[in-house]
């Protein structure tokens, strides 16, 4: 009898990792694909969440013959302005400056991709909700040093939970991974859990 297709999960994320086990997809190998990730000129946040996904994926699955392939990206935007996944402290502290007291979207790109080069992809759109943040709690934030790494400077899983009002739509997406959406395009494309 052979064995099912291996399960490739196309990124360095631990948060995702995390999230897929949640739902009882353990991947068989983790793979991240390096890819500049600059948007396009007039490329919206919707569009670059998704084409980051899909080309992760396809990236991943050109090395990877014969699996199962899954990526995701994650994009905060304020209206059309993609915030940046942050690499400093001043960066984390522009963020959160902008996102204080005001609601902003997290797009995450999801593509599956399956061992016969069958493909499906969504775009999960949440809307996320900040109090409006004074300078101590900035400064504290920015000492706990989570935010660098992160798109749009935080970590809604972490620290800055507690400034998040209202949220509407996929926590999990807006961690990173949107289980509902990722586990309906693997059973879609026939991938079984182990």
């Amino acid at each position: 009898m052979a064995s099912e297709p291996r399960l490739v999960l196309a990124s360095a994320s631990p948060r995702r990792l995390e999230l897929l086990r949640q739902i009882g997809f353990a991947p068989d190998a983790v793979e991240a694909a390096e890819l500049d990730e600059t948007p396009q000129p007039k490329e919206t946040p919707r569009i670059l969440a998704g084409r980051l996904a899909e080309a992760k994926a396809a990236h991943v699955a050109a090395r990877r013959l014969g699996e199962y392939v899954l990526a995701a990206d994650t994009v905060v935007a304020v209206g059309r302005r993609i915030l940046p996944k942050v690499e400093d402290r001043r960066e984390v502290a522009a963020c959160l400056n902008l996102l204080s007291g005001r609601a902003h979207k997290v797009l995450t790109g999801v593509c599956a991709r399956a061992p016969d080069g069958r493909a499906a992809s969504r775009v999960v759109e949440s809307r996320v909700r900040f109090k409006r943040l004074s300078p101590a709690e900035i400064d504290a934030y920015l000492s706990s040093g989570e935010g660098v790494g992160k798109a749009g400077g935080y970590a809604i899983q972490g620290l800055a939970g507690a400034f998040v009002m209202s949220l509407q739509g996929s926590y999990s997406g807006v961690v990173g991974l949107p289980l509902y959406e990722t586990a309906g395009l693997l059973a879609g494309l026939g991938y079984r859990r182990p």
